[in-house]
């Protein structure tokens, strides 16, 4: 399943420029895909004359507005996007990003204390499990009175809450000093190969702001390369085959057997699958091997 990062920011601040830009689909939806740029992936499919070439991609969802209500919408994505004025000329783009961290912390105190009315009812049935729960939340509740984050917190949290404070944030200027998303989003209009001409052969702002978006969640992303298709894949640095396999197919995370593994930059110099394989660039591993950046995978599986 793709990871998926929440868009916010103050009221005309350029958030649905931003989600057009990344993912090329007007706002209406609210939810798109934004892929992410990897010059090796089409290296692998010239070497494999491959059919179809599929870029690893993030969820994007936006969020028209802000309050505890709407920001709450974004409890299970994997990071946050959040997008300043800096165009207009009236709003200070510190002074907004701080305004939004509180909005956050404040969305995040009513969601412990929703949940702190509800566990305390529980808890008057002698439960030991929920009065655990109740006394942490509690003091959950008087740290986040005291304007800190969930971040800041070194207690265990419950691990319903899914705080937002707690995940990575990233900021983008929308101006001069930033990133001109209005004209990011007219570029995504055009086809690929207009935007590069318009940019001069240079690549889009918006890659940077998706490399920065893998770097924070500490991604790295390997290959899957085949004739009909080849595709890039992220995973967590450190995950082992067996989730590269479920990331792929949950089919083939069940039916594993071990995975040939090759160096995406050993098979293009090889040439091919077989020609890597006789120079002794490909070997074979199991489940637990951990899968590194520009790995391509062949997972052998029984279903």
């Amino acid at each position: 399943m793709a990871l998926e990062v929440g868009i916010v920011g103050l009221p005309s601040s350029g958030k649905s420029m931003l989600f057009e830009a990344l993912t090329g689909v007007r706002a209406s939806g609210e939810v798109g895909m934004a892929a992410i740029p990897d010059p090796r992936l089409q290296q692998l499919a010239d070497v494999v004359q491959a059919r179809k070439v599929t870029p690893a991609a993030i969820r994007v969802v936006e969020v028209r507005g802000t309050g505890p209500a709407l920001l709450g919408n974004l409890r299970q994505v994997d990071a946050l996007l959040v997008v300043l004025d800096g165009f207009s000329g009236t709003r200070v783009p510190d002074d907004d990003l701080e305004t939004l961290k509180l909005e956050l912390l404040v969305a995040d105190r009513d969601h412990v204390e929703r949940r702190l009315e509800r566990v305390a009812k529980q808890a008057k049935s002698g439960d030991a499990k929920v009065k655990k729960e109740e006394e942490q939340l509690e003091k959950l509740l008087a740290h986040l009175d005291s304007g800190k984050t969930m971040t800041e917190y070194d207690d265990e949290l419950p691990p319903e809450l899914e705080p937002l404070t707690a995940k990575p944030l990233i900021a983008i200027v929308n101006g001069p000093n930033g990133i001109d998303l209005k004209l990011e989003a007219e570029l995504a209009e055009l086809s690929e190969a207009e935007a590069v001409e318009y940019r001069g052969g240079g690549e889009s702002a918006l890659g940077e702001v998706v490399r920065r978006l893998a770097e924070t969640l500490d991604l790295i992303t390997f290959f899957t390369a085949g004739e009909k298709e080849t595709r890039a894949w992220t995973l967590r640095r450190g995950q082992p085959a067996i989730e590269a396999a479920s990331t792929i197919h949950s089919d083939i995370a069940r039916g594993f057997i071990r995975c040939e593994v090759i160096r995406w930059d050993d098979l293009v110099a090889a040439g091919s699958h077989a020609e890597a394989s006789r120079a002794g660039k490909q070997r074979l591993e199991g489940k637990t091997y951990a899968v590194e950046d520009g790995d391509v995978l062949n997972i052998r599986f029984n279903v």
